[in-house]
């Protein structure tokens, strides 16, 4: 169990990469991550423990959870679920080493950069990461160009890029009678120009997300509260953790595809 103050660190197998010696490259069959998107430590504990019963793989503290909890929340994740991957969507835009550092300690084992920060605090990032045995996610939301940014993430040395199109784009560009953007669109595309697994997040419906593999894209997100959208998954009882465990059980089975 990982105390206050103790650095975090785990080796890769524990995150669930499987390495794969096909054409000299890494490859990593498909997870589920649960975005804990709620801002009360003891509902995101409860969420989290009936993911992890439906066989969710990964745990992310949500933007909306570390602004509500902190430190604390992730520390809290930490002890409940001492074997578990946890992501920390800090989004950081500055002082990367710090925040870095700081979550990596809480437990966290992976945390978010953004690629619209200047590229010294992703290095920072990078850097911190290697200090403290955490992994990098790079978040090209907001990138003029999508493949680019990614690109660039992969570059400077993000093990993940997060593929994002933001909710307040998707909002803003539909409420002026626009088609609204999905990661989709272009997600073929970014998994094709970086060496690094991706993840597609923004708007995506519980069909759509699932499909993500096929695209090539091994990290499949769902957001918490968890909104069972798509009948396929809807037991008869409408219970929330079967209809879960039928969605993880329907990424698992799956191949990543390859370009």
């Amino acid at each position: 169990m990982t105390r206050q103050g103790q650095v975090a660190r785990f080796p890769v197998s524990f995150l669930g990469r499987i390495e794969l010696l096909l054409l000299g490259c890494v490859r990593m069959k498909p997870i589920v991550q649960i975005s804990l998107d709620l801002t009360n430590i003891d509902e995101a504990l409860e969420t989290a423990a009936l993911a992890r019963r439906a066989g969710v793989d990964w745990l992310e503290a949500g933007t909306p959870l570390i602004l509500a909890e902190g430190l604390h929340g992730v520390r809290e994740l930490r002890e409940a679920f001492p074997d578990v991957p946890i992501v920390a969507d800090l989004k950081t835009m500055d002082g990367g080493y710090l925040e870095a550092e700081m979550m990596a300690r809480a437990g966290a084992t992976q945390v978010v950069v953004m690629a619209r920060a200047h590229e010294e605090t992703i290095k920072c990032v990078v850097q911190a990461g290697k200090d403290f045995g955490c992994e990098v996610m790079g978040d090209n939301l907001g990138c003029p160009d999508m493949v680019d940014g990614a690109k660039r993430l992969a570059d400077l040395g993000c093990g993940y890029v997060i593929h994002h199109i933001g909710y307040d784009e998707r909002r803003g560009i539909a409420a002026a009678g626009n088609r609204m953007p999905s990661p989709l669109d272009q997600l073929r595309e970014v998994v094709d120009a970086v060496d690094v697994p991706v993840q597609a997040v923004g708007g995506l419906s519980l069909e759509e997300a699932i499909t993500c593999p096929q695209y090539g894209a091994p990290l499949v997100v769902l957001g918490a509260p968890l909104t069972v959208d798509a009948d396929a998954f809807k037991t008869a009882d409408g219970d929330l953790e079967s209809s879960l465990r039928l969605i993880c059980d329907a990424v698992h089975s799956q191949e990543v595809s390859s370009s």
